[in-house]
């Protein structure tokens, strides 16, 4: 019986374990993709250790203490993690069911609601987009919504680098600054590292990262995929959970919402290496959303069913509109503003897209059972 599996490094063959295994690095690597990046995305680059630590680092650039911006109503702690680490305030807002992002009605909504506050008003100076799962926005409303009330748009390539709009401009072209993520399982996955490119002068100084990664972030990032084939192998007798639990608890594993945001690290050498490569690999691809999803009823059970065929997919994002459920009160995230970021958790299941057809075949046969059809919402 075929077995399925999300995360656990399920997209790595087994080249690309060994590739990441014993991948050689140099300085030039790093520089080399400095320069890609910087052609690419007509800015100036910098490498960072993680996504969040990028996307905090372009916060820091544009934004002022005190200052809001506005996030997607359904998205990542890691997201959150780096507004507050920038001294800013995220403004939620709701997202519609059909691509899991904001709009720019939803947008304009916000701002003016938020124009209504006297004394209790947020100076509101930006916007994050993130397109969510690779599925991109209506760029040119949203760009129309920015300008009209002098927002900056910072651009979040976790899940759409080497995406089009659907005006034909690259995802990561439009905003003052591009964040990248190349951690597990996102568009560039090289398990950790991230980049942020500046193309507007920045309004305050930052300091680029120059620290070598830790030792132990340096080896979890070596062998995830390989303890990934292990624990899969594992599954069969039933013991593949026990082993990533085991190897999280000794912190040899580290779940991805645990990555630590830092300012002072960049990725390493090896990382700079295999990014490079997959950029440039992508260039020759069609680029599709990273995941596709699914509004289920009676989640629980699918799930259950699931795993009874062999067929595991309780790894979804998100089952909180800020996952994972563990931060999820941290955020003071507005439930009472984003009802359909709400709905959305509560009933989403997606799947990588890096899986044949032939092989969900029959998960995809019992996840249609539980599919909620148009209308029955």
């Amino acid at each position: 019986m075929k077995r399925l599996f999300l995360g656990l490094a399920a997209n790595y063959s087994r080249e690309d374990r060994l590739t990441q295994l014993f991948a050689r690095g140099r300085e030039e690597d790093r520089a080399d993709l400095r320069s890609f990046l910087s052609r690419k995305y007509r800015g100036e680059a910098i490498l960072a250790r993680n996504g969040r630590s990028s996307l905090a680092l372009a916060l820091k650039a544009y934004f002022s203490p005190g200052d809001a911006i506005i996030v997607n109503g359904f998205t990542c702690y890691a997201v959150y993690e780096a507004v507050v680490a920038a001294g800013l305030r995220p403004v939620f807002v709701d997202i519609n069911k059909v691509d899991l992002n904001f709009t720019a009605d939803i947008i304009k909504q916000t701002l003016e609601r938020n124009e209504t506050r006297g004394n209790q008003k947020l100076n509101i100076r930006g916007i994050i987009i993130q397109n969510t799962l690779g599925n991109t926005v209506d760029i040119n409303a949203i760009e129309s919504i920015a300008n009209k009330y002098k927002l900056l748009v910072i651009e979040d390539l976790a899940h759409c680098a080497g995406a089009k709009y659907d005006d034909g401009r690259e995802v990561g072209t439009v905003g003052v600054a591009t964040a990248l993520s190349f951690g597990k399982e996102k568009s560039i996955d090289t398990i950790a590292g991230g980049a942020v490119i500046l193309r507007s002068k920045p309004h305050n100084q930052i300091e680029a990262p120059k620290k070598a990664p830790k030792l132990s972030d340096y080896l979890r990032s070596r062998l995830y995929p390989t303890f990934g084939a292990m624990a899969r192998r594992l599954m069969g007798l039933h013991l593949g959970g026990a082993l990533i639990r085991f190897l999280v608890k000794i912190h040899w594993i580290e779940k991805s919402a645990d990555s630590r945001l830092d300012l002072k690290r960049t990725l390493a050498k090896f990382e700079a290496r295999r990014a490079l490569m997959q950029f440039k690999e992508n260039s020759h691809r069609n680029i599709k959303p990273i995941r596709e999803f699914r509004l289920v009823n009676s989640r629980d059970k699918l799930l259950k069913e699931l795993r009874s065929a062999g067929c595991y997919f309780d790894g979804f994002w998100y089952e909180k509109p800020v996952s994972p459920s563990r931060y999820y009160q941290k955020t003071h995230f507005p439930e009472k503003e984003c009802p359909n970021a709400v709905y959305v958790s509560q009933h989403i299941i997606n799947i990588p897209q890096y899986y044949s057809k032939k092989e969900l075949q029959k998960a995809n046969a019992i996840i249609d059972k539980y599919t909620i059809k148009e209308g029955e919402e």
